[in-house]
């Protein structure tokens, strides 16, 4: 048994026909509208030529008066067409250069060219009206349809406006002035023997390839600016997240050490003493308490920086104490090095001292990088506020047969990151020497302010 389906497709509402159309009707509106929106819609709105950028990097070497000068070159340029073209129609024609006629002849062809200071699409439009108008002034002209004047006028609008616009806009003036020069030829242009048509399409059409290429490779080069700047800002916003984890790391690791003793000791404590009095057991089951609770919170909010492939170190934070084995491996590295410690050494909180002993590590790897061969110091000096650190690297010696490697500039940002979140202060920038100085100040209660 055959069971026949028979499918009968429902016709479209009369509102959707145009989704029903085909992809060359729907190509063709595309480029109608087009045409209309770029020489049509607004075709005479005022739109003056901007001056030139004076920031380029021939004319900002100008002097003064010559660079404010330049930002009126295009203006100028554009006169200067214009009168050029004043001339063409006024002596090119069939007519005596004296000759009113001749010389409204040559107005009429140098006004397009000025209007495209003011309205770049208006003077397209202007320069095909002016076109027959002097072709019948200068009835007895040999060339058609463009006389003198005429051709040097259309061309010259032709790429200003260009210029001024897009590739599209190029385009569609292309293709308006073909079919005028079609119409032209076939309509009035029996009379004449001559027909510079087809120089004008040839001429026109290499010009505004040109321009077009140039508005495409100026569109390109923006964009790879425009994207190297984000890049680069999201190279650098990457890296300071990247700095701020590994430093919440490390201060959820130092925190949570010493928050875990303190309640391992409160929890202690009251066994300590023979039969202590129950306010102490109180206060001490007390603080046990807050030192739980703190933990606690701290592991929520803190803990959610570590990734889940990141392992806690099995060994202790490095602090200033361990400053010797790491000048010993800079120094196998070959790097010279020196260490001086003023001031009375003391115990400083570990953050403090951790964040110390990585910028100390970092400014030596960049001496490393930059500067190979060189000899580097490292000042440490234990004050009354707090902590001072100075590592200064001279030039490195030419020649060499090290060569420098330079880095993307991350290692300043995480130095300055760990300062800023220590509330101290960075300097950083070349030596007088030709070398390279850092200078950080890291503040330290104390005692009392501690205790408070």
């Amino acid at each position: 048994m055959t069971e026949t389906t028979h499918t009968h497709s429902a016709a479209p509402p009369p509102g959707d026909g145009a989704k029903t159309r085909s992809p060359e009707y729907r190509l063709a509106q595309n480029a109608l509208r087009g045409l209309r929106h770029d020489l049509f819609e607004d075709a005479f709105a005022y739109r003056p030529l901007p001056r030139r950028r004076t920031d380029g990097p021939f004319v900002r070497r100008l002097p003064g008066r010559l660079r404010s000068s330049a930002e009126h070159l295009p203006h100028a340029l554009v006169g200067a067409i214009a009168l050029l073209t004043l001339c063409a129609g006024a002596l090119g024609g069939g007519l005596p250069g004296g000759n009113v006629l001749a010389l409204l002849a040559g107005l009429l062809c140098a006004l397009p060219v000025l209007a495209t200071l003011v309205r770049p699409v208006g003077a397209f439009w202007l320069s095909l009206a002016v076109t027959p108008v002097v072709a019948v002034l200068n009835g007895s002209g040999a060339e058609w349809p463009w006389m003198p004047g005429a051709f040097v006028c259309h061309l010259a609008v032709l790429i200003v406006v260009a210029l001024r616009t897009r590739p599209r806009t190029a385009a569609w003036m292309w293709v308006l002035t073909a079919a005028y020069a079609l119409l032209s030829d076939i309509v009035f242009g029996g009379s004449y023997y001559y027909t510079n048509s087809g120089p004008m399409m040839v001429t026109s059409a290499f010009a505004l390839l040109v321009v077009s290429f140039r508005h495409v490779r100026h569109t390109a080069q923006q964009e790879v600016t425009a994207q190297q700047t984000v890049t680069a800002h999201e190279r650098s916003r990457r890296t300071l997240l990247e700095e701020r984890t590994t430093i919440a790391r490390e201060l959820h690791d130092v925190v949570a050490h010493h928050m875990s003793v303190v309640a391992i000791q409160a929890e202690a404590a009251p066994y300590r003493v023979e039969n202590p009095p129950p306010e102490l057991e109180r206060a001490f089951a007390t603080i046990r308490e807050n030192a739980v609770a703190a933990l606690t919170e701290l592991r929520r909010v803190l803990g959610v920086v570590r990734a889940e492939d990141y392992e806690a170190p099995d060994a202790p934070q490095p602090t200033l104490a361990d400053l010797d084995s790491l000048l010993a491996n800079v120094r196998d590295a070959g790097l010279d090095v020196e260490k001086v410690v003023t001031g009375a050494v003391r115990e400083l909180p570990q953050g403090v001292e951790l964040s110390a002993y990585r910028i100390v590590q970092e400014a030596l790897s960049n001496s490393l990088r930059h500067a190979p061969g060189a000899s580097a110091r490292v000042e440490i000096g234990y004050v009354l506020g707090g902590l001072g650190l100075r590592v200064v690297n001279g030039p490195a010696p030419q020649p060499h047969l090290v060569k420098p490697s330079p880095g993307a500039g991350h290692g300043i940002t995480g130095m300055r990151e760990r300062v800023t979140m220590l509330n101290g202060e960075m300097t950083a920038g070349p030596a007088d020497d030709g070398g390279y100085e850092i200078a950080v100040f890291l503040p330290v209660g104390s005692a009392d302010g501690d205790e408070a």
